[in-house]
């Protein structure tokens, strides 16, 4: 019987995507909760798995060689589930490419500038003192505007963004995308867009990669503390 995977998980767009994986390759994996408004990213169990202090990460018991490995990133790790389970990665050299691009646009660039998006546009306002910085916020809003224009004229080529099948670059992308209003986007100019966001919300493996803890999932401008620790002053 296989092991389960070790999942250390917070309900975050980044969080959904190995969840999401998890449950669309029916891989076995066990829940470990790290909840970051708490601070608990920076305990050194933690941070021997994940020496960023960022989750997702996971522990395969059965990884290369039948020996046991540790991965953070969440693209990395994507990637090698996709490797271990041989699916969501495209069938050719050419669509495994493809894949890889948009993976690699979504960590370079949606994901920093959607999450740059939400600090200034929803945290920063809140804190305290207020941080209320009009320059920033059109700075990402505007950016995370232009980056949603071009996934919108790659969806209008192709069912999803690496081709016409659904893949971990989807996986990736979706959970940020599916944010669109925190951001202040508008998806009227965006049809293909809304279009996918759609068709991959009804999949099985996304909605319940969603729901998993999705009852803690909080709203960190009501809660001080956590600000301290997401915002404050970064430990070494």
């Amino acid at each position: 019987m296989q092991q389960p995977i070790e999942l250390y998980f917070w309900p975050t767009p980044n969080g959904w995507k190995i969840s999401i994986a998890l449950e669309e390759m029916a891989l076995p994996y066990r829940l470990n909760l790290i909840n970051i408004g708490k601070g608990e990213q920076f305990a050194p169990e933690f941070l021997a798995i994940s020496p960023n202090n960022r989750m997702p990460a996971i522990v395969d018991p059965d990884g290369p060689g039948g020996a046991p490995i540790s991965i953070f990133e969440s693209g990395a790790i994507l990637q090698y589930l996709a490797r271990k389970t041989g699916r969501f990665y495209g069938e050719t050299q050419r669509e495994r490419i493809a894949v890889d691009q948009w993976l690699m646009w979504q960590m370079g660039g949606l994901g920093p500038m959607a999450g740059q998006a939400h600090h200034f546009l929803k945290y920063a306002p809140a804190m305290d003192p207020p941080q209320d910085l009009p320059y920033a916020k059109d700075r990402y809003r505007n950016e995370v505007a232009r980056l949603y224009g071009v996934l919108d004229r790659q969806l209008a080529k192709h069912a999803y963004v690496a081709g016409d099948f659904f893949s971990i670059a989807d996986m990736a992308i979706w959970g940020w995308a599916s944010l669109w209003e925190g951001q202040q986007q508008t998806l009227e100019d965006k049809p293909h867009m809304a279009r996918w966001l759609e068709t991959c919300a009804a999949r099985p493996g996304v909605k319940a990669g969603r729901a998993l803890a999705a009852e803690l999932r909080g709203d960190f401008r009501k809660e001080k503390g956590a600000q301290d620790v997401l915002f404050g002053k970064q430990r070494s």
